[in-house]
């Protein structure tokens, strides 16, 4: 009875996460839309100065690092960054669309908070495999300076994850409900 049990919970878990996210270009886009909304809020940094030591002659030794190319610019751009796709639900458009909305306040919803908050956990879930999937190639980027406020969701969600197509970029957060693209 309780091995019935824990495969009913295990199925319903799977398929629970699999249809709310069934379409992984939105979702994709909408994690774009928030790092894009990162990059754009960047403030412009000095170098890093990492010269603390005193040579025998007392002058400094260490590197100077251009901030724009350091590893301290890719942690403060993606670290905390699923944590504010919590900020994110999927809203119905019309009975075939949905869109993922970036949510200012949580009681001026059309559905209800509770299932807007598991939609958030959904897209939060998907933010986290979405970066450890892509999180050393999107850091080559920043550093390099290639990543740029209007391209990255073409390079997120086309270029590095393949969650979306050419033509389907154009689509940015929307999604038919009606077609299905493969679990999560």
């Amino acid at each position: 009875m309780a091995k019935s049990v824990t495969c009913l919970v295990i199925t319903l878990a799977i398929f629970s996460v699999a249809a709310s996210i069934d379409e992984k270009c939105g979702a994709c886009n909408a994690v774009a839309e928030e790092l894009e909304r990162g990059l754009s809020k960047e403030k412009t940094r000095n170098h890093l100065d990492l010269r603390h030591r005193l040579d025998s002659k007392g002058q400094r030794e260490g590197k100077l690092i251009d901030y724009r190319v350091s590893e301290l610019r890719v942690v403060e751009l993606l670290d905390g960054l699923c944590d504010k796709m919590q900020d994110y639900t999927l809203e119905k458009l019309d009975s075939t669309r949905q869109d993922w909305i970036r949510v200012d306040n949580w009681e001026n919803l059309s559905i209800s908070k509770q299932e807007a908050k598991a939609y958030a956990n959904d897209i939060s879930t998907y933010c986290g495999r979405l970066l450890e999937e892509t999180e050393d190639e999107l850091a080559k980027l920043i550093k390099k300076g290639s990543l740029r406020t209007g391209d990255v969701s073409k390079v997120l969600c086309e270029d590095l994850s393949k969650h979306c197509n050419k033509s389907s970029g154009s689509q940015r957060l929307e999604y038919y409900s009606n077609e299905s693209y493969g679990e999560l």
